[in-house]
């Protein structure tokens, strides 16, 4: 079944944690070390800079406490933008499905708290899958009947991640960033961007490769993570790039924005010219599930009529996803 997107939208958090920053918790890195490795130059996060400075995020529950802004927050802030661009009120959303990596609550559901930030009373609930659960909310609700589905579907994906990162850990200190990512779909109402071809693969045998403990640090067994990201995206990318030579539409890549060098090396492998390629690590970080729609959103503005758009997701779970935007209108002269 079709799905239509009508908007999108993105929030990044206003503290800033530079490599200079990173260098200066005298962690064993810097700035040639960082983007030598994984291409970042900055990030976000809702944890205040001198939190991190004095405690070096040792206890992520205290994090908890410490955050400037909730994930509720940061996502009602893209749902916000999401909602004016798709030219539409924020009543006539219908329905609200979130996920993270990392959620501020157990229970009730993270699509609770946002429907509730965004004073929406609907029904409300998490689709789940990490740093895919963008991917899997859009291919879960392509399965579903149209008719028994509201008009507008707010999809929403908060991430604070930075929250669980032990800061004497220069691994995964440069990695992360905080920000959330928004969209309003529709089954039934044509939009700016038709979603097709929306595809799911997991491996729970790799479970333990990327966990985000309960209470507790991230972890992940870093060199088998980036080969395994390479390798899927690869695979699902040429499959979305299969059959378009002909077709006349401009073709597009955005990836999980795990890391920068990462994605060069699936560019290189799929032949995507770097104009075409589209991405907002070096300045933001790896986002988790907000990373690849934060992207399209920052620059909705600029894709028009005969743009299509292959996204590609990887994440615990082991898991592996991708979608293709096919933009059908033009947008906001930038």
């Amino acid at each position: 079944m079709t799905l239509y997107l009508h908007g999108l939208g993105h929030f990044h958090p206003e503290n800033e944690i530079t490599n200079r920053f990173l260098e200066e918790l005298d962690i064993g890195t810097d700035d040639d070390w960082i983007l030598e490795r994984v291409g970042i130059r900055s990030r976000r996060t809702m944890l205040p800079l001198d939190y991190i400075r004095e405690t070096r995020n040792r206890d992520p529950r205290e994090a908890l406490e410490a955050a400037e802004v909730s994930n509720a927050q940061t996502a009602a802030a893209a749902a916000q933008m999401a909602i004016e661009r798709a030219g539409i009120d924020c009543s006539e959303i219908g329905m609200v499905i979130a996920g993270s990596s990392a959620v501020d609550t157990a229970s009730p559901a993270e699509a609770c708290n946002i429907a509730r930030e965004l004073e929406l009373e609907v029904p409300a609930f998490d689709i789940n899958s990490a740093c895919t659960s963008f991917f899997v909310q859009l291919h879960v609700l392509s399965l579903m009947r149209s008719e028994a589905m509201p008009r507008y579907v707010l999809l929403a994906t908060p991430e604070g991640l930075t929250r669980t990162v032990d800061y004497t850990d220069r691994s995964s200190a440069v990695l992360w960033g905080d920000a959330a990512a928004a969209a309003v779909v529709s089954m039934s109402v044509p939009g700016r961007a038709e979603i097709a071809e929306t595809s799911l693969v997991s491996s729970p045998a790799g479970a333990d490769k990327v966990v985000v403990p309960r209470i507790g640090h991230f972890r992940q067994e870093g060199r088998t993570v980036q080969m395994f990201a390479i390798k899927k995206t690869s695979q699902i990318l040429r499959r979305l790039q299969e059959g378009r030579e002909d077709t006349g539409r401009a073709f597009h890549f955005v990836g999980h924005q795990a890391n920068l060098r990462m994605l060069e090396s699936v560019c290189a492998r799929c032949e995507i010219p770097e104009d075409r390629h589209h991405s907002n690590v070096e300045w933001y970080g790896n986002t988790a599930a907000a990373s690849a729609a934060s992207v399209i959103s920052m620059h909705w503005d600029k894709w028009s009529a005969g743009d299509d758009v292959g996204v590609v997701g990887v994440g615990s779970g082991l898991s592996w996803a991708g979608y293709l935007a096919r933009f059908m209108t033009e947008g906001a002269s930038s």
